[in-house]
């Protein structure tokens, strides 16, 4: 029988040793299932060759031709990551709806005598309840946001915080981006459907009795959307704001975008995304503070001119904040803000 998914408001324990996802590598990539493991049957080209035969020529020598390929891939794996694996391994099995892929890799798996089952619905069971969670529901957690404008060191508290115990969700870490225009990290940014994925399970490890410190966003992290039920129980919570002076916070920024200052040509790239706000005369200004090094001169002048007052027009509507906490933003500084941000949480989660 094939085995079907558990609910997903709490995290994925499967009675399984494994869950082989047996898709092309073009789909794994895309999303999958967290912690599991790419064998596919088909390769993406594979795939679109026998999709194409299918389509143009033939079902049935689109099978035949599938069956050789998913066999010649099937014995790769056999006698690679598979080769070592006991009698007493239980893998699950997946593919795109549990159709052709998966059962064809599971029949092979039985017949060496192991224990595998294929999911129910495949990837796309998995999917739909990932939608059902994030789109379709309202979510049982209540947010505490994490406010303040660019350089009151959020990301960073809100890290400290989550070492002493409270929970967190980590918006910027799970889209790898730092939600601003400098915000582009290495690796780029997962597809919206994985960044949803890793919400889905991070959710999931959260008790939903407790409160949930959530850094302030917009409903967008870089160029992925934060999904609804995310966003509504973001709007509706309340908010505790950092602040910090200019001067302080330029600093912060020059010391902690450091990574960003080592590439000047990524730097000035990113910047001249800022023309049609500021004009050309502002950002080769800023570009010439790049060249020569200056990143906190050129952090003052974004912050001034550029995030503060984009803050302040989205803060607007929010209302006023139910904590304020002025912040230092030295390490030690830090280390004091996070125990009073705990504090905060504290007296808001009555």
């Amino acid at each position: 029988m094939p085995y079907e998914l558990p609910d997903l408001s709490a995290p994925l324990d499967l009675p399984f040793d494994d869950i082989l996802d047996v898709r092309s590598p073009a789909e794994f990539a895309e999303d999958h299932i967290p912690g599991a493991i790419s064998l596919p049957v088909l390769d993406d080209e594979e795939r679109a060759i026998v999709g194409t035969i299918y389509k143009q020529e033939s079902p049935f020598r689109a099978r035949k031709i599938g069956a050789a390929l998913v066999a010649q891939n099937a014995a790769r794996h056999l006698q690679g990551p598979l080769a070592e694996k006991d009698g007493s391994w239980r893998p699950l099995v997946c593919c795109w709806r549990g159709g052709q892929r998966s059962n064809s890799f599971a029949s092979i798996l039985q017949q060496v005598g192991w224990r595998a089952d294929v999911l129910a619905g495949g990837y796309q069971s998995y999917r739909r309840a990932v939608v059902a969670r994030l789109y379709d529901g309202t979510l049982p957690h209540r947010f505490i946001l994490l406010d303040g404008d660019t350089g009151t060191a959020k990301t960073e508290l809100l890290h400290l915080v989550a070492e002493r115990g409270l929970q967190v969700l980590d918006l910027e870490g799970l889209a790898n981006h730092r939600g601003s225009v400098l915000g582009p990290r290495p690796g780029g940014q997962p597809s919206q459907k994985m960044l949803e994925s890793r919400l889905s399970a991070a959710l999931a490890r959260l008790d939903p009795v407790r409160p949930v410190l959530v850094e302030a966003e917009s409903s967008k992290v870089g160029e992925r959307l934060v999904p609804p039920a995310i966003w509504q129980a973001m709007r509706a919570a309340p908010r505790i704001h950092l602040e910090a002076g200019v001067e302080a916070r330029a600093r912060y920024l020059a010391r902690t975008y450091a990574d960003i200052a080592t590439d000047r040509g990524a730097l000035k790239n990113i910047l001249s995304l800022l023309v049609r706000l500021q004009g050309h005369e502002r950002v080769n200004e800023w570009k010439t503070l790049a060249d020569a090094g200056e990143f906190k001169a050129l952090a003052h002048g974004l912050i001034t001119h550029h995030y503060d007052s984009r803050y302040a027009k989205s803060r607007s509507a929010a209302g006023a904040p139910a904590e304020r906490i002025t912040v230092d933003l030295t390490p030690e500084g830090l280390a004091c803000a996070a125990g009073r941000l705990q504090e905060a949480v504290v007296r808001l989660k009555g």
